[in-house]
């Protein structure tokens, strides 16, 4: 299935929400600085997404930034651990639906 870098940008926006709010309820150290990383690397990626013409948020999304081409090994482990990573079961549920989609979108890249 291809999905058009509209889409992606939409997903992206929400993932980054639900990221935010996981940052927020973490008191560990490492996970903030891990979420950080991750946060910094999807804002890239709309930054870059952004800088496209509107004609063409109906193509076919490939990854722009490196950094959201080489993200899949903490979006992973991220997952693999999700309780650990997000507190409140709202955040949680939103992290469990968001990140197989997240990360089956940038598979689909390499």
């Amino acid at each position: 299935m291809q999905t058009s870098i509209a889409e992606v940008t939409h997903l992206l926006e929400e993932f980054l929400t639900t990221l935010d709010n996981a940052y927020w309820e973490s008191s560990d150290t490492e996970r903030k600085d891990t979420l950080y990383d991750i946060i910094s690397i999807f804002h890239l990626e709309l930054r870059e997404l952004a800088k496209l013409s509107v004609e063409d948020h109906y193509l076919t999304y490939e990854a722009i930034s490196t950094g959201a081409r080489n993200i899949q090994a903490k979006l992973r482990s991220m997952h693999s651990q999700l309780d650990q990573w997000a507190l409140r079961t709202s955040t949680a549920d939103q992290l469990r639906n968001q990140l197989p989609l997240v990360s089956n979108l940038l598979t689909r890249e390499t």
